[in-house]
Formats: structure tokens, C-alpha cells, sequence
């Protein structure tokens, strides 16, 4: 595989992601599921079926996936039991648990703008 030039857009869209703080975070919780599953496992820890439950919407393939992610950016903890058949667990890590009060922020900014957004689209 080639090496990117250095004043290639990646590497300068890399260094943006690295380099600021709230681009950084976004991009470990951003996309449709991730912060639903960490609000679920704020509170105690998980079954995979037990996520899948809670959001019928999302496919297994996908759940998955936004596990591992949030695995690999430490911010969920994989516990696999040695039973037949295995059960395994989810958990928030310690960083995980640190967004707590960010979704309580953004629970309450919901609550407060939903009615905002159901006005407007009634008056077009």
C-alpha cells in the first residue's frame, strides 16, 4: 500500500479528529446507536439479547459492531463466562460512566426542544 502524502486531505482531516477535543469525542460516541446503548448500560450491566430487546430496530450485525467499537475505544467492558452455553456481558468501563452526566444534559435539552420541534412542523 502506498504512503499518504503528508498534505494529503486525510492526514490534515486525522490530525482535526486527534487534535480537537469535541471532534474527538463525537467520534467516539457519534452514529445512530451508541449513545442509546451507553444510556442503557449506565444503570447495570447487559446481556447482548437484552440490548437487542431494547432496540428492536437495530440488526445483530450492527449491534455488534457498536459493541466492539465502544470495546475498542474503552468505553465498554466485554465480560465472556465460561458456561454452556456462554453468556457474556456488557458493562460501562470507568470512562464510559463519565458520560452519565452528559446524557442527563442531553435528556433534558430533548425534553426541552422536543415541543419546539413538534410546534414548527405543525405551523408549516
Amino acid at each position: 500500500m502506498a504512503a499518504r502524502k503528508q498534505n494529503s486531505t486525510y492526514t490534515r482531516n486525522e490530525a482535526f479528529i486527534t487534535e480537537c477535543d469535541l471532534t474527538y469525542a463525537v467520534n467516539k460516541i457519534g452514529g445512530r446507536w451508541k449513545i442509546l446503548i451507553l444510556n442503557k448500560l449506565e444503570n447495570e450491566k447487559q446481556r447482548f439479547s437484552d440490548l437487542k430487546k431494547e432496540f428492536p430496530l437495530i440488526t445483530e450485525r450492527m449491534l455488534t459492531l457498536q459493541l466492539r467499537a465502544l470495546e475498542q475505544d474503552g468505553l465498554v467492558k466485554r465480560t465472556v463466562y465460561a458456561e454452556v452455553p456462554p453468556r457474556v456481558e456488557y458493562e460501562l468501563t470507568e470512562m464510559g460512566m463519565a458520560f452519565g452526566p452528559i446524557f442527563q444534559q442531553l435528556s433534558e435539552w430533548g425534553g426541552k426542544h422536543r415541543s419546539f420541534t413538534k410546534s414548527v412542523s405543525e405551523s408549516v
